[in-house]
């Protein structure tokens, strides 16, 4: 054991430290959306996530009981009563301003003015003395409270956010435009890809350098023109604009460049005898594709699923353009979006909706990600 660890390098230290402390930095906040959206409303402006498990401390009025409650007590007169404290929790200390909440101690006589004694106990029961009457025309006196308040726990927040806030619905919808904007890529370039592997045909050099050359096209200029065509052959068909099937073949026409790229390096570094071997003992083109292509190309398969996924999951300009904004066809983001610009002080309904919103990302980036790098990297050595 000593002897490997005397032959790990330094290089090899510095990127296993590197790595932990990217995955860290990439944790935390996950980490801190997650607790903060499961805790108590009160306890998320009071104090950071980070104090989740230890418990908060807030600072509240209370008024103590009017002078008509006053009793005898020799030659003392004596208020006694209960604080109600909201939320729950227990009084740690007191005070009679607001900028001096812990200017005395829970369960020690305090001396105030005029020969008033007051007394407030954690469990907030009190004895306000005064040697003297009170005064019918005394008001009742104001006092500020340190209350420390034990974990609070809730999923209402989740319920609040997928029953009442509509992301439920958007929800649905985000899943609506991604899975088929993610499948119906990857079969057409699967089958594009094959062919400028594996088929001989005039002009392939030249298509594999159009699908190249398509990978830099930025979004932003092609968005326009996509979506004139998409409302022209919409008014010629007599099809209704702001449809799924629009934004499906929107982002289909996006990612294919990429799509087709990462399956054609993979695919052309595939054995060539496994493919001759087929085609020695007869099976067609289409054949070889379903029954041997696909099988071995899975890895790059999972790979651009995973980044064509997310990069729907996350779109919200073609999904604002394409779908409009109604509340039938909102996706997530744009849900979010709207959510942030009405409900922007609620840290606990703002968090649990950021939650729901990468819960389905992170699901499937962990269940794919062992094939992410062997996807990337095909074709990388060797290539056709």
């Amino acid at each position: 054991m000593i002897g490997n660890l005397g032959r790990i390098g330094p290089a090899r230290i510095f990127v296993h430290a590197a790595v932990l402390l990217i995955v860290f930095l990439w944790l935390l906040p996950t980490l801190g959306i997650f607790v903060t959206a499961i805790r108590d409303k009160d306890q998320i402006v009071v104090s950071g996530w980070w104090t989740a498990f230890a418990g908060s401390s807030r600072t509240t009025a209370a008024r103590l009981d009017g002078p008509d409650k006053a009793k005898p007590d020799g030659a003392n007169f004596v208020i006694l009563g209960n604080l109600a404290v909201e939320g729950g929790g227990k009084i740690q200390s007191f005070g009679q301003r607001v900028q001096e909440p812990a200017a005395y101690k829970v369960g020690a006589p305090a001396e105030l003015e005029k020969g008033e004694t007051l007394t407030i106990n954690a469990d907030g029961s009190y004895r306000y003395q005064k040697n003297g009457s009170f005064g019918a025309d005394a008001r009742a006196k104001r006092v500020y409270l340190t209350v420390a308040t034990p974990p609070q726990f809730t999923m209402d927040n989740y319920r609040t956010v997928l029953a009442g806030e509509g992301i439920g619905q958007s929800f649905i919808n985000s899943l609506t435009v991604t899975i088929p904007a993610t499948v119906i890529p990857i079969l057409i370039a699967a089958f594009a890809a094959y062919a400028l592997a594996w088929m001989e045909f005039p002009g392939r050099a030249l298509l594999i350098a159009l699908v190249v050359g398509l990978i830099v096209v930025p979004l932003q200029m092609s968005l326009i023109p996509l979506l004139r065509i998409y409302n022209e052959i919409g008014q010629i068909f007599g099809v209704p604009s702001k449809t799924y099937p629009g934004i499906w073949m929107a982002h289909t026409a996006f990612g294919l460049p990429l799509a087709i790229y990462l399956l054609r390096n993979y695919i052309a570094g595939l054995p060539k005898e496994i493919i001759e071997s087929a085609r020695v003992d007869g099976a067609s083109d289409f054949d070889i594709f379903v029954k041997i292509i696909l099988p071995l190309s899975f890895p790059a398969l999972a790979s651009f699923a995973i980044f064509q996924f997310l990069w729907v999951w996350n779109d919200l300009l073609i999904a604002m353009v394409f779908l409009g904004t109604d509340k039938d066809h909102l996706v997530l983001t744009a849900a979010l979006n709207a959510l942030l610009g009405s409900r922007g002080g609620n840290w606990e309904i703002l968090t649990a909706s950021a939650f729901v919103t990468i819960i389905i990302p992170l699901l499937v980036f962990f269940g794919l990600q062992r094939y992410l790098v062997r996807g990337l990297l095909a074709g990388s050595v060797k290539g056709g």
